[in-house]
């Protein structure tokens, strides 16, 4: 008996050595380092000197307009993200028709086949002088300015991770059982109270899913902020761009990296209690 149990977590461990050597080589060791540069400081010519002194994280707020537009931004581009993609997610799973829905899905899918580089350099033809500003100029909107401003980082905020928005959600709904739909009917609640109380509670999971997904990888999105936002519009992504390759604050960059870590961190736990609490489950995957 003991020596079966032994085989069996000897046969597990084998299994699981491959990815916990992939995970300890491509993440862990690679964020101690960060930490451990957090803590040092900018040697005279660039890069990193050994020290251990907490000054990078308490010169954190000399960044701060690009925390600023992070935190407001990546919630905001998130929740526009989720606002298009619910009714999107709905229609797939529960109105569109059986022959039509795979095709629907792959037609979301498709612009991730195309580098997002191109899809944003799209964008900033289409918000640029040539495009929507000199076809509004014909009809008198003149001196419209689309380009390297905030909207246009939300616009391609929306753009670039709207799918990554509608997957999750459409799983949950995909999943969701018909026959409580139609017993909420049966029993007299109006079709705004079984989506509130039924198809919208069920599917809080996805929703959370897809949110936090779309939220943390804003968070430390760089592209763009730097072709629409046209070197105006600051994300943290940015910053540490600037610090690790420019100015070769290697310290500095990475207490904002560890800083930006923890961030992550807190919108993963806040997530999963809100889902948690809010869909009545006992546990909710988040990624």
């Amino acid at each position: 008996m003991r020596g079966s149990l032994y085989r069996k977590n000897l046969l597990t461990a084998l299994l699981l050595a491959p990815a916990t050597l992939w995970l300890v080589v491509f993440l862990v060791l690679p964020f101690v380092a960060i930490a451990i540069f957090s803590v040092g400081e900018r040697a005279p010519e660039g890069g990193y000197k050994a020290a251990l002194t907490f000054a990078q994280y308490a010169n954190l707020p000399a960044r701060a307009t690009a925390f600023w537009n992070t935190m407001v931004l990546a919630p905001v581009g998130a929740l526009a993200c989720l606002l298009v993609a619910y009714p999107v997610a709905y229609y797939l799973a529960l109105r569109a028709p059986q022959r039509w829905r795979l095709i629907l899905l792959a037609l979301i899918v498709i612009p991730f086949w195309t580098s997002l580089l191109m899809r944003t350099y799209a964008w900033m033809y289409i918000l640029g002088g040539r495009g929507i500003p000199a076809l509004l100029a014909y009809v008198g909107i003149e001196d419209l300015r689309l380009i390297n401003t905030p909207g246009a980082v939300l616009l391609g905020i929306v753009y670039g991770y709207l799918p990554l928005m509608i997957l999750p959600i459409y799983v949950s709904l995909e999943r969701l059982d018909r026959r409580l739909l139609e017993a909420s009917a049966d029993l007299g609640a109006t079709p705004l109270s079984t989506f509130i109380g039924v198809t919208l509670r069920l599917s809080l999971p996805g929703v959370m899913t897809g949110f936090s997904l779309v939220m943390i990888l804003l968070l430390g999105e760089y592209l763009i902020p730097t072709l629409l936002g046209g070197g105006k519009v600051f994300f943290i992504g940015n910053a540490l761009v600037d610090l690790f390759l420019q100015s070769r604050n290697w310290p500095f960059g990475s207490a904002i990296a560890i800083t930006l870590v923890l961030v992550s961190v807190v919108v993963l736990i806040i997530a999963n209690r809100i889902s948690t609490r809010l869909s009545g489950a006992r546990r909710v995957d988040l990624i």
